[in-house]
C-alpha cells in the first residue's frame, strides 16, 4: 500500500514538473518566434499547391537556362523588337565596319561558307575557298581557328595558303611539262588574269589589311585570359624570348621532291608547307611577344582524291553515297593518351581548367603559333594527314568547320542536318552555323560545305 501510494506521489510529481517546463519553453521570449516560423511554415510553404508550384517555377528556369533564351537570346531579341531601329537599319549596322560585322559569307561554283562571330567579342576564325586554281583540277579548302587574338589565324591565310597556292602552281606546271611560272613572294596578290576568272557571290570579306608579316607584329593582339593564366604557368611557361643570331628561313626544297611517278605527294607538301609557316609565325610573334595561335583545317581535292590536313581541333566529316558520317580528321585534345605522353615526355603536364588543357592554358595540343608553349615543344604544329579515294565512297557533300559547330553537334548530327539542306544557295552552310548558335555554342562559329551532288569543277578560283 505504502509502494503503491510512493508510485504515485512520484508520478504526479513527474507530470506537475512536466506541465511547468512545457509552460516555461512556451512563453521564452526566444522560441516565440522560431515557433511562429514553424507554425508558418506548417500553414503555408508545405502545402501541396505551394510545393507543386515552386518545383514548376524551378523548372521552367531551369530550361530557360538550358536553352540560353533567358540570359541571352530572348532578352537581345526582346530588345531588338523594341528598340525603334527598323530591319532595314539593322542590317546597314551589321554591314559596317569589320570590327562590327557579325557575320560573314563566300559562295563558289561547288563550295559555300558561313561565319559568324556569335558570342565571343572578336572574330578569329578565318577560311579559305580556292576552286579549281588557275584551271589545273585542283582546288584548296581551309579553316583556321585562331585564339588568343586574330594575328596567328590572320597570318596562316595569308602566307601559308599563299603558299601553298604558289607551290600547286608549280608542281603541277613542272609535271605537265609546262613551262614554270615565275614564283610569287607570298606577300603578293593574286595575279589579275586569275581574278578576272572569278564568278562567285562575294557578299563580305574575312580578310584583313595585312600586307606582310613585319607589318601585323608591329600590333600586339594578346587576350587577358590567356596571358592571366600564362603568368600563372611559371616558371614552366615564360614570354620571355631569347635573341636569335639568325632570322629563321625556310629551308630550300627541290620542287621535284613532291612528285612521285607523276603525283604530286600532298602530305609532303602540307607537312612542309605548315611547319615551314608555323616557324616563321613563331619567329614573327616573338618580335612583338604575341602569343597568338590557330588550328588549321586544310583540305586539298584533286581528280578523285581527298587529302586532309589537321592540326589542333577544328574538325571535317563526309557524307558517303549511303549518308554515313564519315570522319576527315580527328582532334587533338591533350587528354589523349598519345598527346598526354608526349606533353609529358617534354616536360609538361595537362590539368584540368572547364575541359582538360596543356599546362591548364590551351584546349588543344596541337596548333600554329603559341610560342611560349611552342619552345619547350608542349604544343607543336605537325599535322595529321589523311587520303580519301572519293570513288570508294561516293560522297554527297564534306562539311569543314571550327569547333564552334562541334562543341554543339556531333559528327553523325551535322551530316544528318546538311543533308536535308543542301537544296539551299549555300547548300545549308548558314542554317547549320545558326543552328549552332541557337544550341548554345559561345565560340565563333564558320561551317564550309562542299557539295559533290552533280559534280562538276567549274573554272573558278575565289578565295576568302
Amino acid at each position: 500500500m505504502e509502494d503503491e501510494l510512493e508510485d504515485r506521489v512520484l508520478y504526479q510529481t513527474y507530470v506537475s514538473f512536466m506541465k511547468i517546463l512545457s509552460r516555461l519553453t512556451s512563453s521564452a521570449p526566444f522560441d516565440t518566434p522560431v515557433s511562429y516560423l514553424w507554425k508558418m511554415v506548417r500553414l503555408y510553404l508545405l502545402r501541396t499547391e505551394f510545393l507543386v508550384f515552386t518545383l514548376g517555377i524551378i523548372l521552367f528556369f531551369m530550361y530557360l537556362q538550358t536553352i540560353e533564351l533567358w540570359s541571352r537570346t530572348l532578352l537581345s531579341r526582346l530588345s531588338q523588337a523594341m528598340s525603334p531601329m527598323g530591319a532595314v537599319q539593322r542590317m546597314k549596322f551589321m554591314e559596317g565596319s569589320d570590327a562590327d560585322k557579325q557575320s560573314w559569307e563566300l559562295k563558289g561554283m561547288l563550295s559555300a561558307a558561313y561565319a559568324i562571330k556569335g558570342r565571343r567579342m572578336h572574330m578569329e576564325d578565318r577560311f579559305i575557298i580556292n576552286e579549281n586554281i588557275n584551271n589545273t583540277g585542283i582546288s584548296l579548302f581551309a579553316i583556321f581557328d585562331g585564339h588568343g587574338g586574330e594575328f596567328a589565324a590572320n597570318y596562316a591565310k595569308d602566307h601559308l595558303i599563299q603558299n601553298l597556292f604558289n607551290k600547286i602552281v608549280e608542281l603541277s606546271a613542272f609535271r605537265d611539262g609546262k613551262i614554270t611560272p615565275p614564283k610569287e613572294s607570298p606577300e603578293e596578290p593574286k595575279p589579275k588574269e586569275q581574278e578576272s576568272n572569278v564568278s562567285v557571290e562575294r557578299k563580305t570579306s574575312l580578310k584583313k589589311a595585312v600586307s606582310t608579316a613585319d607589318d601585323s607584329s608591329k600590333k600586339e593582339i594578346t587576350d587577358p585570359e590567356l596571358l592571366a593564366q600564362l603568368s600563372k604557368a611559371r616558371p614552366i611557361i615564360t614570354r620571355e624570348v631569347r635573341p636569335t643570331l639568325k632570322p629563321i628561313k625556310n629551308i630550300a626544297i627541290p620542287i621535284s621532291s613532291y612528285l612521285d611517278k607523276g603525283k604530286i605527294n600532298y602530305g609532303k607538301l602540307l607537312t612542309d608547307e605548315v611547319l615551314a609557316a608555323d616557324r616563321l609565325l613563331v619567329e614573327a610573334a616573338k618580335r612583338s611577344m604575341n602569343v597568338a595561335g590557330t588550328t588549321a583545317l586544310i583540305a586539298v581535292m584533286e581528280s578523285n582524291h581527298l587529302i586532309v590536313a589537321n592540326v589542333g581541333d577544328s574538325r571535317g566529316v563526309m557524307c558517303d553515297s549511303r549518308g554515313n558520317a564519315i570522319p576527315l580528321s580527328f582532334d587533338h585534345k591533350p587528354q589523349q593518351v598519345r598527346e598526354q605522353k608526349r606533353i609529358e615526355a617534354a616536360g609538361g603536364y595537362i590539368a584540368f581548367n572547364g575541359v582538360w588543357r596543356v599546362a591548364g592554358i590551351l584546349a588543344t595540343s596541337r596548333a600554329m603559333g603559341d610560342y611560349p608553349l611552342k619552345d619547350k615543344k608542349f604544343v607543336i604544329a605537325d599535322p595529321d594527314i589523311l587520303t580519301f579515294n572519293l570513288n570508294d565512297h561516293k560522297p554527297m557533300f564534306v562539311v569543314l568547320a571550327s569547333d564552334g559547330l562541334w562543341d554543339t553537334f556531333s559528327n553523325e548530327e551535322a551530316v544528318k542536318f546538311i543533308k536535308e539542306r543542301l537544296d539551299e544557295p549555300d547548300y545549308g552552310a548558314k542554317s547549320l552555323t545558326l543552328q549552332a548558335y541557337y544550341r548554345g555554342s559561345v565560340d565563333n562559329i564558320t561551317v564550309l560545305v562542299i557539295n559533290f551532288i552533280n559534280n562538276r569543277m567549274a573554272a573558278a578560283t575565289i578565295t576568302e
